[in-house]
């Protein structure tokens, strides 16, 4: 595939970058990236990842846009309200690029219907918001070995891991938070969140993501990075796989 004149200028400047280059910016084109949830970090990720060209986007989410929504969740506008999100998701990217194709799924992903949803899959960003959903989508990306981008916000803090289980000495999900069905969920129409702290996780993961696809600097998998709002601190931990967990067997 070659980079019509529009699109080298569209991508100038990643293909100026030695890291991706025009052979990269290629693959970006062929990429098909799925999101679990279209709201808070979604919004940012689905932006950033359409205005890299990422040729196929398949967003899962079975939420309308309402109010509430609007303090963090950018991709969508006050006449959005009452739309399915991810209808609304579709919209926007057909106008920020005609080289990507988004495909809305609006359903909830489950451990029944998750590997039909993420079949042909390459990468896999993961911004849902209950555990539940996030096991199903953490097993179903181990089963089917595509590299998982985890993103999670909660009132002044985020956190960011890359994992492929699959591989010796790589954590999978279930590595760092167990296997417990009955954990409580917490939301944050319960206790809150910065709007702006979804962007910094969505832009992480789209930058990880496109980081899978196109691979440059340092491999992600098996840290976790922490991000705190109000220490005004990013740290970054380390992420070991563990040895009683079933991605170890």
């Amino acid at each position: 595939m070659n980079l019509t004149e529009s699109q080298l200028d569209r991508y100038a400047r990643h293909i100026i970058l030695k890291e991706i280059g025009g052979a990269g910016q290629q693959r970006l084109l062929s990429a098909h990236v799925a999101l679990i949830g279209a709201g808070g970090i979604g919004s940012p990720a689905i932006q950033y990842l359409a205005a890299a060209g990422v040729g196929r986007l398949t967003v899962i989410d079975d939420d309308a846009v309402s109010l509430s929504n609007l303090q963090r969740q950018t991709l969508f506008g006050t006449r959005d309200i009452g739309t399915h999100k991810v209808v609304a998701a579709a919209n926007a990217v057909q106008r920020l690029n005609p080289d990507v194709r988004l495909t809305p799924k609006d359903t909830r992903i489950t451990p029944i219907n998750a590997a039909a949803l993420l079949r042909d899959v390459d990468v896999l960003i993961d911004g849902s918001d209950n555990f539940a959903t996030r096991l199903a989508v953490a097993d179903a990306a181990l089963a089917m070995r595509i590299p998982l981008i985890s993103a999670a916000v909660g009132q002044f803090e985020g956190q960011l891991a890359v994992y492929r289980g699959w591989e010796a000495d790589r954590p999978c999900y279930r590595c760092l938070v167990g296997s417990d069905p009955d954990r409580p969920d917490v939301s944050c129409a319960d206790q809150g969140v910065l709007g702006a702290l979804t962007g910094v996780l969505g832009s992480l993961a789209a930058i990880e993501a496109v980081r899978a696809i196109v691979p440059f600097g340092e491999d992600p998998t098996g840290k976790l990075l922490l991000v705190d709002a109000l220490a005004f601190r990013f740290r970054t931990i380390t992420l070991p796989k563990d040895p009683g967990c079933r991605c170890a067997h």
